[in-house]
């Protein structure tokens, strides 16, 4: 059974930094695509980021770029978001979701991935 579990969320002024941390278990990374979420307070679930070692693709939400930073760690079990300069209106619930294989055009859509994490909630305060 795949589990997904967020880590690393917490409150912190605007501009600063955290690194979020997926860790995975019954998943392996070479067979699986992964994406961050985030769930603002009122607000639909949006598509922040999306990695896939097998095709060497990442790809980032315009708004992000250049702050965000996705990777892997050397064991392929957990999945990072670094988080630079970040901003009030990124407050709100990350996900990371798990996808049997690469999702190509479908990275950005919320219902074509497998396997949800529970979230880690991250403030971000003006």
């Amino acid at each position: 059974e795949v589990q997904l579990v967020e880590s690393g969320g917490g409150s912190v002024q605007a501009g600063g930094s955290l690194r979020l941390s997926c860790a995975a278990s019954g998943f392996t990374f070479d067979e699986y695509a992964v994406g961050w979420f985030r769930q603002a307070p009122g607000k639909e679930r949006e598509w922040i980021s999306y990695i896939n070692n097998g095709d060497s693709s990442i790809y980032y939400t315009e708004s992000v770029k250049g702050r965000f930073t996705i990777s892997a760690d050397n064991a392929k079990n957990s999945v990072y978001l670094q988080k630079n300069g970040l901003e009030p209106e990124e407050t709100g619930r990350y996900y990371c979701a798990a996808a049997g294989k690469p999702l190509k055009a479908l990275y950005l859509v919320w219902g074509a991935y497998d396997y949800w994490g529970r979230g880690t909630q991250v403030t971000v305060s003006s």
